[in-house]
C-alpha cells in the first residue's frame, strides 16, 4: 500500500473519529441526551424545548470551541518544534501564555487598586479578553523586536523564556497583596473554560483563529525547508527572518487568542505533534499540519467529555485532564518507541 493511500486512509478514519467525538461530547453532561437526538436538535428542532436550548445554546458552542482550542493548540505547538527544532518546546514557550496571564492578573488581583464601584465594573468577561490579548500581544512585540535584532534561533527561545519568568514575578508581587477572593478568581481563570463562550464571543475568536491558521499553510514549505538546518535553507534562497516572524506571528495570533478566550490550557500544544507524528510517521507538514489539526480537536473533545463527569452536575477543570490524560500516553508510546520520531 502506497503512503497517499495509507494518509488517506488515515485522514478518513481521524475525520470519523473527530465526528463521533463531537456528537458524543453534545450528548454528555448533567443531563444526557441521546445521540439521535443530538443529531436532530442540530439539523432540526426538537419537542424537548429544554433539550434544544441546551444543545443549540451551551454545548453546541462548547464543542466548536473544543475543537478550536485543540487544533489550535496542536498546529502552534508544531511550528514551533520545527522553528526550534526542539521536541519540548510548545505554543507558549514564547511567553505568550504568561503576558495573557499577566494581563489578566492586573486585571484581577490589581482590581482593588481602583476600588469601589470602578473594580466592580473592570472586571467582567469582555475586559479578562481584552486584558489576556493585550497582554499576549506586548510580549509578543517585545519578542518581534528581539528577533529582528537576533540571528540565533536558540536565542529567541530563551529570550522568550526569560519573557515567561519576568511575567511570572510581576504576578507573584500582585498575588502577595491580593485578597483571598482575587487569587480564587484568578486561580479558577488558569484552570482553563471551554464553557463560557456566546456565539458572538465564538465568533470572534473563530476569525482569530483562521487569520492565524492561514499563515501557518502560507508557512508549510518553510517549515519543511527549515527542518533541513538554517544553512540548507538559506540554499534554498529562503529569507530566515521574514520566515521567523510569519512563524511567530501564526503562533502568537493562535495560541493569544485560545489564551484569551478559554484561558492557559497545558499539554496539547507540545504532545499533539508527537503522537501525530508517531501515528503518520512522516515529518512533512504537509501531512502533519492537517492531521494535528484533527488529531488536537479530537484529544480536546475527549478530554473535555471526561471533564463534564457524565450524569453528574461537577465539571472538573479542563487543564487538570489534559495532562491525566495525555500525559501517561506520551511516556507510554515514547518507551514503546524507544525514539522520538523528529
Amino acid at each position: 500500500m502506497n503512503n497517499n493511500k495509507t494518509y488517506r486512509i488515515q485522514f478518513l478514519t481521524l475525520l470519523i473519529v473527530l465526528l463521533l467525538c463531537f456528537l458524543v461530547n453534545i450528548s454528555l453532561g448533567s443531563i444526557s441526551i441521546p445521540l439521535g437526538n443530538v443529531i436532530e436538535g442540530l439539523f432540526g428542532s426538537l419537542e424537548n424545548e429544554t433539550w434544544q436550548i441546551i444543545i443549540k445554546d451551551f454545548r453546541l458552542p462548547k464543542a466548536i470551541t473544543a475543537i478550536l482550542v485543540g487544533s489550535g493548540l496542536g498546529i502552534s505547538g508544531l511550528l514551533m518544534q520545527t522553528l526550534f527544532r526542539n521536541p519540548l518546546a510548545g505554543p507558549f514557550v514564547l511567553g505568550i501564555s504568561s503576558g495573557a496571564s499577566l494581563g489578566v492578573a492586573i486585571i484581577i488581583l490589581g482590581s482593588g487598586l481602583f476600588g469601589g464601584v470602578f473594580a466592580t465594573y473592570l472586571i467582567s468577561k469582555w475586559s479578562i479578553v481584552i486584558a489576556a490579548s493585550l497582554g499576549s500581544f506586548l510580549v509578543l512585540l517585545a519578542v518581534l523586536a528581539v528577533s529582528s535584532k537576533v540571528r540565533d534561533t536558540m536565542a529567541i527561545l530563551i529570550i522568550g523564556l526569560m519573557f515567561g519568568s519576568i511575567t511570572a514575578a510581576v504576578v507573584s508581587v500582585l498575588s502577595y497583596f491580593s485578597t483571598a477572593e482575587q487569587l480564587q478568581q484568578y486561580i479558577f481563570w488558569g484552570f482553563g473554560s471551554l464553557s463560557n463562550l456566546s456565539w458572538n464571543e465564538l465568533s470572534l475568536f473563530f476569525g482569530l483563529y483562521i487569520l492565524g491558521l492561514f499563515l501557518a499553510v502560507f508557512s508549510i514549505k518553510n517549515l519543511n525547508s527549515l527542518l533541513l538546518g538554517d544553512n540548507y535553507a538559506k540554499s534554498l534562497g529562503l529569507s530566515l527572518k521574514r520566515s521567523r516572524l510569519v512563524i511567530i506571528l501564526a503562533t502568537s495570533l493562535i495560541a493569544g487568542t485560545i489564551t484569551a478566550f478559554a484561558g492557559p490550557i497545558a499539554f496539547i500544544g507540545l504532545a499533539i505533534p508527537h503522537l501525530t507524528r508517531q501515528i503518520f510517521r512522516t515529518s512533512n507538514h504537509r501531512i502533519l499540519l492537517p492531521a494535528v489539526l484533527l488529531f488536537g480537536a479530537i484529544v480536546m473533545l475527549v478530554c473535555d467529555s471526561i471533564a463534564q463527569l457524565p450524569s453528574s452536575d461537577y465539571v472538573l477543570p479542563i487543564n487538570a485532564i489534559t495532562a491525566l490524560v495525555g500525559a501517561p500516553v506520551v511516556i507510554w508510546l515514547l518507551v514503546r518507541q524507544r525514539k522520538m520520531m523528529f
